[in-house]
């Protein structure tokens, strides 16, 4: 299984952006523990992280026919781009959308998520080890096609 992992803004500042919310680990260190977790299920792993919404289209668009699934944290263009949603419905690749944070428990306009609705799950506040289990749950369901 091939799964693409992106990331949107500000999350290459891991580590020093609001350690309260998002802990002290680094990306570096979000990259390497993916890495590390998917060699240990078998899985082949690709990384996009990007502060450009544009970036990220590309990317999900590049996945289609390339990748079996998609882990995304769309960063604050989660509440604000139907660009992304669109993107992720265009291409049919199974998609969990991450949050180290609980976005529930934030500000109101953080609730909103656009691109939900395209994708089989919802994994936040679990910290980064909600990208772990992202990658479990697309593992899961590529067992169950």
């Amino acid at each position: 299984m091939k799964i693409l992992i992106i990331n949107g803004p500000n999350l290459n500042m891991l580590g020093i952006r609001e350690p309260d919310h998002y802990g002290r680990a680094t990306y570096a260190d979000l990259v390497a523990r993916i890495r590390a977790h998917a060699k240990e299920k078998g899985v082949r792993v690709a990384f996009v992280q990007s502060n450009h919404e544009g970036d990220l289209v590309d990317a999900i668009q590049h996945a289609y026919r390339r990748y079996d699934g998609i882990v995304i944290n769309p960063g604050a263009y989660t509440h604000t781009s139907v660009a992304i949603l669109d993107a992720v419905k265009a291409v049919s690749v199974p998609t969990v959308e991450v949050h180290i944070s609980d976005v529930e428990a934030r500000e109101e306009f953080r609730h909103v998520s656009y691109i939900r609705a395209a994708c089989l799950a919802t994994i936040a506040g679990h910290g980064t080890d909600g990208y772990l289990e992202a990658i479990d749950l697309l593992l899961a369901k590529g067992a169950e096609a």
